[in-house]
């Protein structure tokens, strides 16, 4: 019985499938003619004064660094660990675990040409991505890229600064053979 219920119903169900309306749709292509709107095309221009949902307060991000804080330090150590050290590595010196694995090895941070660098450089290779590396920009917000700017310094700073530069406290630890 079940099964002579299928075989009616089977047709039935199929009959209501007409997809020649689904493939065969009117619709406006890009920069075609629509009589119907204002200017007779189908591209028209925002309403004066429109702002996309945070373009500005993105770009205000983007062009405004925050002032150096250790909560923007933790926060850049953190993005960093997340977006960054599987191909920089920890320290920033290009041996992370994805190079190790036979992609190709990012430059340390630790070179000259790095550490020279400005903050715009490390910015903009975030945000539009460089050589092999893409882009980050959809994926790392632009306070967060000022956060891991600023640890990439802290990580310069941390393998290339001299014995004399250092407190007079660390100094001392260093020269007791304690760790800083």
């Amino acid at each position: 019985m079940r099964e002579r219920v299928l075989c009616l119903l089977v047709p039935l169900l199929l009959a209501g499938c007409d997809d020649y309306h689904m493939i065969d749709q009117q619709k406006m292509e890009d920069d075609g003619a629509a009589s119907a709107l204002p200017r007779g095309q189908t591209d028209q221009p925002p309403v004066a004064g429109t702002v996309a949902r945070g373009d500005s307060l993105r770009e205000q991000q983007s062009n405004q660094r925050p002032p150096m804080t250790s909560a923007l330090l933790e926060r850049g150590h953190e993005r960093f660990d997340i977006y960054c050290s599987p191909c920089h590595g920890h320290v920033g010196d290009g041996q992370g675990m994805i190079p190790q694995r036979g992609f190709p090895h990012p430059p340390s941070f630790h070179q000259d040409r790095l550490r020279q660098a400005p903050d715009s450089h490390f910015l903009d290779v975030i945000t539009s991505g460089y050589g092999a590396m893409y882009s980050y920009a959809a994926r790392v917000q632009p306070s967060d890229r000022w956060a891991i700017v600023a640890y990439i310094r802290a990580l310069q700073l941390s393998q290339n600064t001299r014995l004399a530069e250092l407190p007079a406290d660390l100094k001392q630890r260093l020269e007791a053979g304690g760790s800083p």
